[in-house]
């Protein structure tokens, strides 16, 4: 009689083959995350973190729970003799975190170059909000930057993952961003199952048409994730696999980055290793930023499809 296979993903040290499973040790902090709750305006077919408009089992972290981050990310890189971090904004959607624009405010003031993640609909859209933005933009300039989620460059399928009418919503926001000059990218998916140069060339005539100066063919402006399955079959990553793979464990997301989030009824937030893992206590790295520097066993699924073989990383 044949036995059970071991479980996947289940030891943090060994695969179910019984090989050494890789892990990444931190190299530098180039990102440090606020995920600012995980409230939604809207919620898709496929959300990387399950946010919702009735989810908030991360709650909306305070400006005054961030800055001692902001402090300790300035004290790190001091002490490495590395550049500040990049700080970014994620959620759920930021801007219905009622401390969202005080919190970037803060970063930037204090040297940081800030990257806020948005949908760009009804929360970014509201007269406070735009006013606040179109302010930091005046006096921060290319400092701040936002990250659109457009999914895909039809309206039908944009709108197959985030609901009817959030193409339109989401393109309204974009060129209001864009009117005003602010520093853009755009955060498409590749669910579509095309190839890469056929969804680049479809974002480049809809960018067009829009007249939006945006570089479809640069990584860097149109940032393209692979879908997370989280039933698809997905190998384990071995220490082996950093030299066939040809992959350098450095380059990994939970390298240069790591996640302040707070959850709902905590006393306090916690860092996790990356945006990704917000509700696998095993990758909670410790209350503060200097606790968390320690090595990241890659024991989860989403770090063998997103990251080693995705090759994608939220800091892109």
């Amino acid at each position: 009689m044949n036995e059970p296979l071991p479980q996947k993903f289940f030891h943090p040290d060994v695969t179910a083959k019984g090989e050494q499973r890789a892990s990444v040790s931190f190299h530098r902090l180039d990102t440090l995350w606020i995920n600012t709750g995980t409230l939604c305006n809207i919620e898709c077919a496929n959300c990387y973190i399950h946010s919702s408009p009735t989810d908030d089992r991360l709650a909306y972290i305070t400006a005054a729970e961030a800055i001692p981050y902001l402090d300790e990310a300035w004290d790190i890189a001091a002490r490495t003799g590395a550049k500040l971090p990049e700080i970014g904004f994620t959620g759920g959607e930021p801007f219905m975190n009622p401390d969202m624009l005080a919190m970037a405010e803060e970063a930037l003031r204090r040297g940081h170059e800030v990257l806020i993640l948005t949908n760009a609909m009804q929360p970014m859209q509201r007269p406070r909000v735009r006013a606040g933005l179109a302010a930091l933009s005046d006096m921060f300039g290319p400092a701040l930057k936002l990250r659109v989620s457009l999914d895909h460059y039809t309206e039908a399928l944009h709108d197959e993952e985030r609901g009817t009418g959030s193409f339109a919503k989401t393109m309204e926001g974009l060129r209001w961003l864009a009117g005003e000059g602010f520093s853009l990218a755009v955060a498409g998916r590749t669910a579509s199952g095309e190839p890469e140069q056929d969804v680049r060339a479809g974002f480049a005539a809809l960018f067009a048409r829009e007249g939006l100066a945006l570089d479809a063919q640069n990584p860097s402006s149109l940032i393209l994730f692979p879908e997370m399955d989280e039933k698809a079959e997905v190998p384990e990553i071995t220490t082996a696999c950093w030299g066939i793979l040809h992959v350098d464990p450095a380059s990994m997301m939970c390298a240069t980055s790591r996640m302040v989030v707070k959850r709902r009824g905590a006393m306090s937030p916690t860092v996790i290793s990356c945006t990704l893992l917000p509700d696998d206590p095993q990758f909670e790295m410790g209350v503060t930023l200097t606790e968390s520097l320690s090595p990241v066993k890659l024991n989860h699924r989403h770090c063998a499809k997103f990251c080693v073989l995705g090759g994608a990383s939220c800091s892109a």
